[in-house]
């Protein structure tokens, strides 16, 4: 160490000594600003980059905590050296052909014992506690004989991160070579034998030749498949190069999805072109065609059986399930044949079931039609397109209104004359207050002076129009009993007035006074039993409106207590979408069933509607 600090030059040690000494100068304020000028002409490229000490050239966008170098590099001028590996840092791993050693050194023959070699076989790569030869009668050590071979002195092998996964590493490329020999061996074998076969019988050989070229077929992968034995099936991984690829079917982004880690496309890449004008119309054409459908089908019906009790499985058992689809397949087509043809007999319209077929329906004509653009039809035969049931716009009985156009008091009727009896005839605005005039011509007293004859005719009449009269049930029974007392005088009165008059020739006609009793007899039991009749007509109409207005107390109760609970049910939501998504409680005890009508007319008067322009204040 002395004597090679003494070559080093005196002046040299004092010139570092003295650059030791003398601290760094501080810059001024110029040489801060031409250092600031050439950074920025740097930037901008009009100055030369700085240069590092290999000569390479330093980027000048580099920012200055990454290129200032450390005091500790003692360095003179610009670098990046203190960024880079350091080569006494850097680790050095294997190369690709270094490996282990495999066997013993046979290169040296040993013929005796050699000094701290191992006792028993003579290896010096060992001693006697680590040998691993059968311990001997005799050791090499005395015996010097059968000196074992020294066993290689391993390296220490150092792998990165692909050496540690090499699945190849230490292979030695010449064992595969047996291989080769091998089946070259079986080859010839094979050659001679069909050889020999040959000579015996031609056409034999022929035939198992042919064979024996298709033997392997099966075991040989197509290009493009994977054969996982595991599982027995062969994977589809890789596109024939040949074959179109399926993003390149339709370059629009907007088109069918390409999924490309399974390299799939489901949808059809040109649904505009026709299925036999493209070569490829997406994968689903393949997956609902053939067979796929029926199995589907023959899949939801195990599900369906299975849910009703029927043990059935599709894989298990197919012919079973088959049967038993066939067999429902027919009793349901019966059960829609008896249906229909019980409708048929007990309505008809058979003939109407008869229609010719759809390729004649549909079929070219030459009738010329004509429309308007509103669609209506101008000229032609062609039938318009019945929207309604009903016919629409049509007016009978000089009505210039359709019947349900007006509505008074629970009743439907016409608008244009007010008349509430349906295919009336129109008397214009006359009948809007004739309407109620039959109610008060039958509620008119009977004076008495009219003779016989006009008495049976008022009360004719009056029967004529009680039933015409319209009004809803109230007003029908205001008017039986208004008329009911007219109608037990009309014919007392009548028969009064015939006694009166035959009792003043009964001298003469003692006959007929009997015969005239008797009819009055008659008569007012006739009325009497009118009259019992109306009665209980009119309290089996008051029972009736009593149990409708209670039902309907009823009804409105249930929607009540709906609206409440549905008020209820939107509060409860409202204060969930207010929680935390962790605080709020679970529905594992929210009971699942059929909505009542209540229920779900109560949740359409409450829910909320978008388009309604008043949506934003309800709540408020």
């Amino acid at each position: 160490m002395a004597g090679s600090s003494s070559r080093i030059p005196l002046s040299m040690l004092l010139r570092d000594k003295e650059a030791e000494d003398e601290e760094p100068k501080k810059k001024s304020r110029e040489d801060w600003r031409k250092a600031k000028e050439l950074e920025e002409a740097r930037k901008a490229g009009t100055a030369p980059a700085a240069v590092d000490e290999e000569g390479r050239d330093i980027n000048p966008h580099i920012p200055q905590y990454i290129s200032s170098v450390p005091w500790y590099y003692n360095t003179t001028g610009p670098t990046l050296k203190h960024q880079r590996p350091q080569e006494e840092r850097k680790e050095h791993f294997s190369g690709i052909d270094e490996w282990y050693k495999r066997g013993v050194d046979t290169s040296k023959v040993v013929t005796k014992f050699r000094k701290g070699a191992c006792e028993n076989c003579g290896a010096m790569t060992h001693k006697r506690v680590d040998c691993m030869e059968r311990p001997r009668k005799v050791g090499a050590k005395f015996s010097a004989k059968q000196i074992a071979h020294d066993e290689f002195i391993q390296p220490k092998i150092v792998s990165d991160y692909d050496g540690k996964r090499d699945r190849w590493a230490g292979y030695d490329p010449a064992n595969h070579r047996e291989i080769v020999e091998e089946y070259l061996k079986i080859e010839q074998a094979k050659r001679e034998l069909r050889a020999q076969k040959l000579k015996e019988n031609p056409d034999q050989a022929e035939e198992e030749g042919e064979s024996d070229e298709d033997k392997y077929v099966d075991e040989v992968d197509m290009p493009g498949t994977k054969v996982d034995s595991k599982q027995r099936i062969t994977v589809r991984n890789l596109r024939i190069r040949e074959d179109t690829a399926k993003y390149l079917r339709n370059l629009d982004p907007n088109s069918a999805y390409y999924d490309p880690k399974t390299r799939s496309m489901r949808d059809n890449p040109n649904p505009n072109l026709k299925p036999e004008d493209t070569d490829f119309a997406g994968e689903n054409f393949v997956r609902f065609s053939g067979d796929i459908q029926k199995h589907a089908q023959a899949q939801l019906f195990a599900w369906e059986a299975y849910g009703k009790g029927v043990d059935v499985h599709v894989l298990a058992e197919p012919t079973k399930l088959e049967l038993l689809q066939k067999e429902y397949d027919t009793k349901k087509s019966q059960f829609k044949d008896e249906v229909k043809n019980k409708v048929l007999e007990q309505y008809g319209g058979e003939e109407h079931l008869k229609v010719p077929p759809k390729a004649l329906l549909l079929a070219q004509t030459e009738n010329y039609v004509e429309y308007s653009r509103q669609g209506k039809i101008i000229k032609g035969q062609d039938k318009p397109i019945i929207r309604s049931r009903f016919e629409e716009d049509v007016y009978i009985n000089n009505h210039t209104t359709v019947w349900g156009s007006f509505w008074s008091n629970g009743i439907w009727g016409y608008r244009c004359c007010e008349s509430t009896i349906k295919n009336s005839y129109c008397v214009g605005d006359n009948g809007k207050g004739s309407i109620m005039k039959p109610r008060v011509e039958s509620e008119q007293p009977d004076d008495g002076n009219g003779d016989d004859d006009s008495d049976a005719d008022d009360n004719s009449q009056e029967k004529m129009k009680i039933p015409e009269q319209p009004g809803d049930g109230s007003q029908q029974d205001a008017q039986g009993s208004e008329n009911a007392p007219h109608a037990d005088f009309a014919k007392p009165s009548e028969s009064s007035v015939v006694p009166d008059h035959k009792e003043s020739s009964a001298a003469s006609h003692s006959g007929s006074s009997s015969s005239s009793e008797s009819e009055a007899e008659v008569s007012s039991k006739k009325s009497k039993k009118s009259k019992k009749k109306r009665k209980k007509e009119k309290r089996r109409q008051q029972r009736e409106e009593r149990k409708q207005q209670k039902r309907l107390e009823k009804e409105k109760s249930k929607l009540d207590l709906a609206l409440e609970a549905e008020e209820r049910n939107q509060q409860r939501a409202a204060e969930l979408l207010r929680q935390d998504e962790r605080k709020r409680p679970y529905n594992s005890m929210y009971e699942v069933r059929v909505p009542t009508e209540e229920e779900i007319e109560a949740y359409m008067m409450k829910r909320r509607r978008e388009e309604d322009p008043m949506a934003a204040f309800i709540g408020k």
